[in-house]
């Protein structure tokens, strides 16, 4: 009976514990959405700022260096998601007359098969959506999603300082705090999180990157217009696992059935579109990232809906670094290694064996505590 209770204490608080979390998270988004985007900043850059050091740079300059790269690369970002919300807002209504000639053909063409199709007309209502700007919201909504994280900008650069200026005492404290094996355990588990979290921004970004490249010519080589939004889109929703890359591929669709009068042409760019899509996504990442975020599609999904639902646009781009950290951490220790291996998708991604520290996490200061 006392087991019975015990157990029954713990179910209860862990969904206590998951539902504080949960509205902790949603109540101070505005404090913790930086500073996790803060967090993967400092990853990127950690490896610089260690670079830095052995050569004798002062940990202040080396950050103000950080600092002036992490500034430029945001003031791009930031010109090219204004233009595009812009060019977007100022040219789509010319598609008004286009749109409506190809909703109601559509719709024509229905009725000729003898579907009754005003019911499905007065619930869509679409005229109406391209009157009142509903879908050209929409689209500068998924922009401004991403735009509005440059409005806490001076807040993560500040969590970014004292994050790369905590990186080197922290490290002492662990050895200081913990007995040797569990100081290495401790970095073990760091280093893990801090070199496949790396690995996935800084190659995602650079697959993206190439892949809003690729569509951006081939919606300029076909004429479809807004083609360099299109390819800013791509960029972005392909950060965001599963819907994404759909999004990021209808749109460019839709633009080109509003520009051709037949659909061969624009059903020729949704295929080409489709497949540079699946060669981006599905052979480049996994031979790139291989198992090192092996996480479970169903988890990707579900963190996707969470993470989209506690922190918007931003915490679907986030969602596959923050359970990869999760998972890194859980698959450490053996009484939750479990729950580690049920969130991974192969085998081969859930044997447990990481990496040892390559680039000495705690070497140079276990050095420094010695002779202190």
């Amino acid at each position: 009976m006392e087991k019975r209770n015990n157990k029954f204490f713990v179910f209860t608080a862990a969904v206590i514990l998951v539902v504080l979390s949960f509205f902790v998270l949603k109540t101070l988004q505005s404090i913790l959405l930086p500073f996790f985007i803060a967090i993967i900043i400092t990853f990127i850059f950690e490896p610089l700022y260690e670079w830095f050091k052995t050569k004798k740079l002062p940990g202040w300059l080396s950050i103000t260096v950080i600092l002036l790269i992490i500034i430029v690369i945001s003031n791009i970002a930031s010109v090219f998601i204004l233009t595009s919300i812009n060019t977007f807002q100022t040219e789509l209504p010319k598609y008004e007359a286009k749109f409506n000639d190809l909703y109601n053909n559509f719709f024509t063409m229905l009725e000729s098969y003898g579907i009754e199709v005003q019911g499905i007309k007065d619930s869509m209502n679409m005229s109406a959506l391209m009157k009142d700007g509903t879908i050209t919201n929409i689209v500068t909504s998924l922009f401004s999603g991403v735009a509005g994280i440059f409005g806490d900008f001076v807040l993560i650069l500040i969590y970014v300082v004292f994050l790369l200026s905590e990186i080197g005492s922290f490290k002492r404290r662990i050895l200081v705090a913990f007995n040797v094996d569990r100081a290495r355990k401790i970095a073990s588990i760091i280093e893990d999180v801090f070199v496949d979290v790396r690995k996935y921004i800084v190659g995602k970004t650079a697959i993206n990157l190439v892949h809003a490249i690729v569509v951006t010519l081939i919606l300029w080589f076909f004429g479809i217009d807004f083609f360099i939004v299109w390819g800013f889109l791509t960029f972005l929703m392909n950060f965001i696992p599963n819907i994404g890359s759909i999004i990021a591929t209808i749109l460019p669709f839709i633009t080109a059935l509003l520009k051709y009068d037949s659909v061969f042409m624009p059903v020729l760019i949704l295929i080409i579109l489709v497949i540079i899509g699946n060669l981006f996504g599905n052979f480049l990442e996994p031979k790139i990232f291989g198992d090192h975020l092996d996480l479970s599609p169903i988890l990707i999904l579900f963190s996707l809906i969470f993470w989209g639902y506690v922190w918007g646009i931003m915490g679907m781009i986030l969602s596959v670094p923050i359970m990869s950290m999760i998972k890194i951490i859980l698959m450490k220790f053996e009484t939750t290694r479990p729950i580690g291996i049920l969130m991974s998708y192969t085998l081969s991604g859930s044997k447990g064996k990481h990496r040892e520290s390559k680039h000495g996490f705690l070497d140079d200061e276990n050095e420094e505590v010695k002779e202190s």
